[in-house]
């Protein structure tokens, strides 16, 4: 039966993705339950969810066993195991994909995080892991660093599609936007169909009103303390607001007569950390037709549970989230310095899971090599 907190969710414009996959998830019926049941149009991952499904999952074994025999190297088990998977999910959400017109059902993968400052690399990993996979509703994950900006034209350019990730700031998602146009810009003058290219632009949430929130606490004052928990959702609206700006201009009505499609704002980031908080904050208060909210399982359990869609909680609050912003600058919580620091340390975290997901296959191929198995429980 389907759960009608996210049918009401899906009815409002908001498509429901899944933030996690595992061949648990593909093999056990677990994905195409949540498709069925949960209203799931949709899978986003990162390496820290596949270095936790490997590790605990007993579903790779004659895999990592048959790459080992190969004598593949770690770089090459890491693209074989995680291509296996996602391509795996991507066949299980292709009716979704065909009964949106490609809209949905997408499954997207990171291009490898160490490669986040490096245009050239990172537009060559994109190509790598479009063609590896080889599924038409793919999503290649690259990071919106200023370098990053570039390698996203070039892959829009040449029709691959892409999940831009790890957005903090307003400033640096209008240059995703214009990265984007500028992409389809290049597809249209190579005679590529546009309307095969999609993307969306992954803006992060949670982040945001913990590090504000940190700041609030030492600032101690109650203009200060009323503030809390107002960042992110400001931050939010005003990128939402941005997306209706650009979406509004000459230059993208010329490419949407093309047949383009709008780069969707994809709301990432969005289980809630500080349990002072309602579970699906921000889920509900992000509520507005035409957008993407990628929920770890936890959210969209909760969501699922006691969820509530109070109409859409977007569209018309950038004057009131900028009045919000202008009062944390007042006591002192620095916008720019904010954002600028979310993006290192997120960078910084990614690339650490990126070498803990190397690690762990590492050790995996070390074990298949000595022939003791898996050691991970199921």
């Amino acid at each position: 039966m389907t759960n009608q907190n996210l049918a009401r969710l899906s009815e409002a414009g908001v498509a429901v993705w899944l933030d996690d996959l595992s061949r648990e998830l593909t093999d056990g019926g677990g994905l195409q339950a949540l498709v069925e049941e949960k209203s799931v149009v949709g899978v986003t991952t990162n390496p820290t969810i596949f270095a936790t499904a490997l590790a605990k999952g007993d579903r790779y074994a004659d895999q990592v066993k048959e790459l080992a025999q190969a004598g593949a190297s770690l770089d090459e088990a890491v693209l074989e195991i995680t291509t296996t998977d996602v391509r795996a999910g991507c066949d299980l959400l292709r009716p979704v994909h065909q009964a949106t017109d490609g809209r949905d059902g997408r499954v997207s993968l990171e291009v490898d995080p160490r490669l986040a400052h490096d245009t050239a690399a990172t537009a060559e990993a994109a190509r790598t892991l479009w063609a590896k996979v080889d599924r038409p509703n793919l999503f290649i994950k690259i990071p919106a660093t200023v370098e990053g900006l570039s390698a996203i034209t070039a892959a829009i350019g040449e029709g691959i599609s892409v999940n831009v990730t790890l957005i903090f700031s307003l400033d640096r998602y209008r240059a995703v936007l214009q990265a984007y146009l500028a992409g389809l810009e290049q597809a249209r003058e190579k005679g590529l169909d546009l309307s095969g290219i999609h993307s969306v632009a992954s803006f992060f949430v949670s982040r945001v009103d913990t590090e504000v929130d940190r700041q609030l606490g030492e600032a101690a004052t109650d203009e200060a303390r009323g503030l809390r928990g107002k960042a992110a959702l400001a931050n939010a609206r005003l990128a939402f607001a941005t997306f209706e700006e650009v979406s509004a201009s000459p230059r993208w009505q010329v490419l949407a007569e093309a047949g383009a499609n709008p780069q969707r704002p994809l709301w990432a980031s969005t289980g809630v950390k500080d349990p002072d908080y309602p579970d699906t904050m921000y889920v509900s208060e992000l509520v507005t037709d035409g957008v993407v909210n990628t929920m770890p399982g936890s959210t969209l359990e909760a969501f699922a549970d006691h969820g509530e869609v109070t109409g859409d909680t977007v569209r018309g609050r950038a004057g009131e989230a900028s009045a919000t912003l202008d009062a944390l600058e007042r006591v002192g919580v620095a916008y720019a310095d904010v954002v600028d620091g979310l993006e290192r340390e997120a960078l910084a975290k990614f690339e650490k899971s990126w070498g803990e997901l190397l690690e762990t296959v590492g050790a995996e191929l070390e074990r298949a090599k000595a022939g003791t198995g898996h050691q991970g429980s199921a």
